[in-house]
C-alpha cells in the first residue's frame, strides 16, 4: 500500500513540475528556441535532440508508451462492465455476479500501480528526449495538462475508495452509494481517456493553429476537436472493453488450471464464459469503428490513406488479418467447446463444422493479398503481380463480404450456447425458430449481394456498398436477440454444469489477450507512421535520428518484445492476486 502510494505521488508530483515550471524541463534550450516556440511552431536541428549514453530515444518512448497503453486500457475497460455486473446482480439478487465484479477489480488494483509507473517514466522520457515537442503541446493545450493530473489523482482516490469500500457498502441502499463511486471513476477514467486522445490525434490533425507557422491561433477545445478525435475515442472506447474482456479470460483460465476443488474450477469456468462475452461483444463492433476511423483519415488528408492503405503499410494490414483471424478461430473454439457444458449441446454440436467452414473460409479470404511481392522472375511466370484467381479476393469488397460473415457466425456460435440450456414453451416457438433462420439466410444473402456489387460498382461507390452490409449484421444480432428475449420467456432453463470443459479450452482464452496485445501494437505502429517524418502532421517536423518509418521487420521485432514484457507483467500480476487469495493451512 506504501508502495503503491509513493507511485502515485511520484507520477503526480513529476507532472505537476513539469506542468506549473516547464523551466526545469527545457532549461537545455537557449533562448532563441524559447523565442521560436513563441512565435509559432519550434523548428529543432538534429542537433537540438538530447543524446544519452547512445540510447535510441524512439524505442524507449515507444515501448514506455505501448506499456502504458496496454495496462491503461485495462484498467480503464474492467470498471467499466465491473458496474455493469454489479448492477446486473443487484437487479437479480444473484451474488455470484457481484463477487465476479470485485474479483475483477482485484486484478485492477494490481495492475494501476504499474499503469503509474509506466505513465511516469513515458513523460520522464518524452520531456528529457523530446523537449521541443511537449513544450509546443503544452503552448499549444495550457492548462488541460494540469487537469489531467489532477484528473489522475482523483481517479486514484475514487479507484482505492471503490475497491476497498466494497463490503462495507454491499448490502441494502448502501449498494446504491457503492455504485455511485463507480459510475464516478468510470467518468475520470473515460475522461483521462479523451484528453490523452485529444493531444496523439492533434498531432496526426492539428487544428486551432496556423497552418502556415504552427501559431497557436485558437482554443483549447478547437484543439481538442479535432477531426480524428471522435473517431478515435470511439474506435478506443469499444476496444478497451474487449481488450479488457480478453485480458480477465486470460486469469479466469489461469485460475481454472491451477485450482483442483470443482466448485472453485466451476467459479472460474463461468467467470472465464462471462470474460470471453465481454470481449467479443466489444470485438463485434470493432471493425465498424475502425471504418469510420480510416473514413475520417482519408477525409483530412488521402496522403495519410494512401500511406496506411495503399502504401508501405499495406501489408501490415494482411498481418492485421492474421491476428484477427486468430481471435475470432480462438473465441469460436472455445464457444464450441462450452456446448459440453449443457446435457443438450450435442444437438447443436452437430452444427459446428458448417460455422468453421465459414470462419476459417472467411479467414483465409482476409489474409489473401491483392498484389504481391515478387522477383522478377516469379512475375514472368505468373504473368503480372495479381494472381488470376485470388487476386479478386485481395480488394475490399470480398474482404468487407467475409468479416461479415465471420462476425454473424461468431455471434451464432453464443446463440447456440445459450439455446442449449434453455427450452423454449410458447406456444409460436417453431414459428420463431424459422423467422430466425429466415432471418440468418435472408441477412447473409443480402451480404454477399452487396459484395458482388462492389465489384461491378465505380471506385468511388466502394465503400459506401459496405454499408449494407454493415446494417444487415447489425440486423441478424439485434432481431435474433429480440426474439429470443421474448421466445425464451418463462423458458425451462436446463442445467449448465460449470466446470464441465477441457483444459484445452482454456489454452484458447490465453490466446485472445495475446492476439489483441499484439493487434493493439500494431495498430498503434500503424497510426503514429501515418505521421512519417512529422511530430505534428505538416507543422512540426521531426529532425531527430530516427526521423523515418521502421520497417516491418523492426517493428515487428519491437512490438513482440513488448507484446512478451506484457504478458510477463501479467501474469505476475495473476500471480500476485492468487497469492493474496491463498491461507496457509493451520499445523496441526
Amino acid at each position: 500500500m506504501a508502495f503503491n502510494n509513493f507511485l502515485k505521488a511520484f507520477v503526480f508530483l513529476t507532472l505537476a513540475l513539469l506542468i506549473l515550471f516547464p523551466d526545469v524541463a527545457f532549461a537545455a534550450a537557449d533562448a532563441a528556441k524559447d523565442a521560436t516556440v513563441a512565435a509559432g511552431a519550434p523548428k529543432p536541428t538534429r542537433a537540438d535532440y538530447p543524446i544519452i549514453g547512445g540510447l535510441n530515444a524512439r524505442t524507449l518512448a515507444w515501448g514506455f508508451a505501448q506499456m502504458h497503453l496496454f495496462l491503461a486500457a485495462f484498467v480503464l475497460a474492467v470498471p467499466l462492465f465491473s458496474i455493469a455486473m454489479e448492477y446486473v446482480g443487484h437487479l437479480t439478487k444473484d451474488e455470484r455476479y457481484d463477487n465476479m465484479a470485485h474479483e475483477f477489480m482485484k486484478i485492477t488494483m494490481s495492475a494501476y500501480s504499474l499503469t503509474a509507473l509506466f505513465g511516469g517514466t513515458l513523460a520522464l522520457t518524452l520531456f528529457l528526449f523530446y523537449p521541443h515537442l511537449m513544450g509546443y503541446l503544452m503552448k499549444v493545450f495550457r492548462g488541460q495538462m494540469l487537469i489531467y493530473a489532477l484528473l489522475f489523482l482523483l481517479e486514484s482516490v475514487t479507484l482505492y475508495i471503490y475497491y476497498y469500500s466494497w463490503n462495507a457498502l454491499r448490502w441494502g441502499n448502501r449498494k446504491w452509494y457503492h455504485m455511485s463511486i463507480g459510475l464516478l471513476l468510470n467518468t475520470v477514467g473515460l475522461s483521462l481517456m479523451f484528453i490523452a486522445n485529444a493531444w496523439a490525434t492533434f498531432m496526426m490533425s492539428p487544428t486551432g493553429i496556423d497552418p502556415a507557422t504552427g501559431a497557436v491561433v485558437g482554443t483549447v477545445w478547437e484543439a481538442t476537436r479535432n477531426p480524428l478525435w471522435n473517431p478515435v475515442n470511439l474506435h478506443r472506447f469499444i476496444a478497451n472493453i474487449a481488450y479488457g474482456g480478453a485480458i480477465v479470460g486470460g486469469y479466469a483460465a489461469y485460475m481454472f488450471l491451477a485450482e483442483k476443488k470443482a466448485e472453485i474450477k466451476a467459479h472460474y469456468d463461468w467467470m472465464g464464459y462471462t470474460s470471453n462475452f465481454i470481449a467479443i461483444a466489444g470485438f463485434l463492433p470493432l471493425p465498424f469503428a475502425g471504418y469510420w476511423l480510416m473514413a475520417e483519415i482519408y477525409a483530412y488528408s488521402q496522403q495519410m490513406g494512401i500511406t496506411a492503405m495503399g502504401g508501405i503499410l499495406a501489408w501490415l494490414f494482411i498481418i492485421q488479418a492474421v491476428l484477427i483471424g486468430t481471435i475470432m478461430l480462438a473465441a469460436n473454439y472455445y464457444l464450441w467447446c462450452g456446448l459440453m457444458r449443457t446435457d443438450r449441446g450435442a444437438e447443436y454440436a452437430k452444427y459446428v463444422k458448417y460455422i468453421a467452414v465459414v470462419i476459417v473460409g472467411g479467414f483465409l479470404v482476409w489474409v489473401t493479398p491483392h498484389s504481391l511481392i515478387l522477383t522478377t522472375d516469379e512475375i514472368r511466370m505468373l504473368g503480372g503481380t495479381h494472381h488470376k484467381f485470388l487476386g479478386p479476393l485481395g480488394i475490399m469488397p470480398a474482404k468487407n463480404t467475409a468479416v461479415n460473415l465471420m462476425l454473424v457466425f461468431t455471434f451464432l456460435s453464443f446463440q447456440m450456447f445459450y439455446r442449449s440450456s434453455r427450452i423454449p414453451t410458447v406456444s409460436w416457438a417453431k414459428a420463431g425458430n424459422m423467422a430466425i433462420i429466415a432471418l440468418y439466410v435472408v441477412g447473409c444473402v443480402n451480404i454477399v449481394f452487396a459484395g458482388l456489387y462492389g465489384y461491378i460498382t465505380p471506385t468511388v461507390y466502394k465503400v459506401g456498398a459496405s454499408v449494407p452490409q454493415v446494417v444487415s449484421t447489425l440486423s441478424i444480432i439485434v432481431f435474433a436477440i429480440t426474439i429470443d428475449i421474448f421466445m425464451l420467456r418463462g423458458a425451462k432453463t436446463a442445467k449448465v454444469h460449470w466446470g464441465r470443459m477441457s483444459e484445452r479450452s482454456q489454452y484458447a482464452l490465453f490466446v485472445l489477450p495475446v492476439a489483441f496485445t499484439w493487434l493493439m501494437g500494431l495498430m498503434g505502429y500503424i497510426r503514429s507512421s501515418l505521421r512519417t517524418h512529422w511530430h505534428v502532421y505538416t507543422v512540426m517536423k521531426d529532425n531527430s535520428p530516427d526521423a523515418y518509418i521502421p520497417t516491418i521487420g523492426q517493428a515487428g521485432n519491437t512490438i513482440t518484445v513488448i507484446t512478451l514484457s506484457f504478458m510477463a507483467v501479467m501474469v505476475f500480476v495473476f500471480w500476485l492476486s492468487r497469492l493474496g487469495a491463498t491461507s496457509q493451512e493451520k499445523p496441526s
